[in-house]
């Protein structure tokens, strides 16, 4: 969100002390946010703290002297990249569907011609009132997005839907709206992430270490680069990202199966996931009881879902692998690239990775390019990954454009 200028319109609702918050967020994140407040808003909470957090005027009258390069609100909603209004109340969102322009944020919403995200919040009666979703449907059909409000103890000390989303729901929705015309924009990406489990009985299984974190961070930062996500997942212990097509698996033969599935007509393929390379060639169908000091278990290969892809056609389709090893790390991974015909493949010290917050990564191209990447936080390295698959995108298809 570096540089990005968003409007951030404030109404009258308990509710506008969390937008305070999403302010907050949004400026250090790099935004440049100017707070439009109503009347209304200004009787839960003062434009100062809004000016504090941003460290620009705020605006409350659209009748106030403009300075400099300010020129109103045909200033405000020109340079805008997108307006957020949150709370949106009854009352506002009334106001903006009708088209009304007596007021700074009103005036702005008319004028501009960036995208437009409603959070509503208000009493659930309010909510669910036929004019009030006449009114968003109104909106909607103008090209608004407008966030489902959330359920829960609402400020009259009812319960029920009408809270403002946390702010941790609005961000993602935010950068995905921004990145509406990222360089993943209208691009279909399969990721897959976590542990494959191969069952041993019904309460064992052979695993690993995985905790999804970096393919969890991919898929989410695909998402936020204008993709369609489908995230393919075994075992995991990070949150679900946002806005992503979600498919669970178990075993190595599940995802397989997922992946077969889920490439059709995509643009690319990320194979994030540490699935098993062995699976016990029996499962007990009753716990396995102790007989003895030792128990051997036979176990037998499991696909290798890349090495199989290798050998479709799969026009098109921008394949990415990892490799995860102790040793010989980066021999161990240009192996693996000629073998399974990956475009990239991201070499990884297992010890170091697995189930921590950092990484250590290699990229290795298909030309035979190296990229050594310094220690980093998964979530850069997986903005790092995004940059780079979007360039491989980008060389397929005019690659196969002179082919034509």
């Amino acid at each position: 969100m570096q540089g990005k200028r968003i409007v951030l319109g404030v109404s009258g609702g308990i509710a506008a002390y969390k937008v305070a918050d999403l302010a907050s967020k949004l400026a250090q994140a790099g935004a440049i946010v100017d707070v439009i407040m109503t009347a209304g808003a200004q009787k839960f909470i003062t434009p100062l703290t809004f000016q504090a957090i941003t460290k620009r005027p705020v605006r409350t009258d659209i009748y106030a002297d403009w300075l400099g390069e300010d020129t109103g609100h045909v200033g405000l909603a020109r340079n805008a990249d997108l307006i957020v209004i949150a709370p949106a109340t009854a009352n506002t969102i009334a106001r903006l569907a009708l088209g009304l322009s007596d007021d700074l944020l009103c005036a702005v919403y008319l004028s501009t011609r960036a995208p437009v995200l409603i959070v509503p919040a208000m009493e659930s009666g309010m909510f669910l009132h036929p004019a009030t979703q006449g009114h968003l449907e109104t909106l909607r059909s103008r090209g608004a997005i407008v966030m489902q409000p959330g359920e829960g103890h609402l400020a009259s000390g009812a319960t029920g839907i009408g809270r403002l989303p946390e702010v941790e729901e609005i961000i993602p929705a935010i950068r995905h709206i921004l990145g509406a015309n990222g360089p993943l924009a209208g691009k279909k990406v399969v990721v897959t992430a976590g542990g494959t489990q191969e069952p041993l009985d019904p309460v064992r299984f052979i695993g690993n270490g995985s905790s999804g974190k970096m393919g969890y961070a991919i898929a989410e930062e695909a998402y936020y680069a204008g993709a369609n996500v489908t995230l393919i997942t075994g075992a995991a212990s990070v949150p679900v990202p946002p806005g992503v097509t979600l498919v669970r698996v178990g075993t190595a033969r599940e995802m397989e199966k997922a992946v077969g599935e889920a490439i059709e007509g995509a643009d690319a393929l990320v194979m994030a996931a540490a699935v098993a390379d062995y699976a016990p060639l029996e499962v007990s169908q009753q716990k396995i009881k102790k007989t003895g000091d030792t128990l051997n278990i036979a176990l037998g290969r499991n696909p290798d879902i890349l090495m199989n892809l290798a050998s479709r056609e799969l026009p098109g389709l921008v394949r990415i692998g990892f490799a995860a090893e102790t040793q010989d790390l980066i021999d161990n991974a240009r192996r693996k690239l000629e073998k399974k015909k990956l475009d990239m493949i991201i070499a990884n010290d297992a010890v170091a990775s697995i189930g921590t917050n950092s990484s250590i990564l290699t990229l290795i191209h298909r030309d035979g390019k190296v990229e050594e990447l310094p220690p980093m936080d998964k979530r850069d390295s997986a903005r790092l990954i995004i940059e780079r698959l979007a360039g491989l995108i980008r060389l397929k298809e005019a690659e196969e454009k002179a082919s034509k």
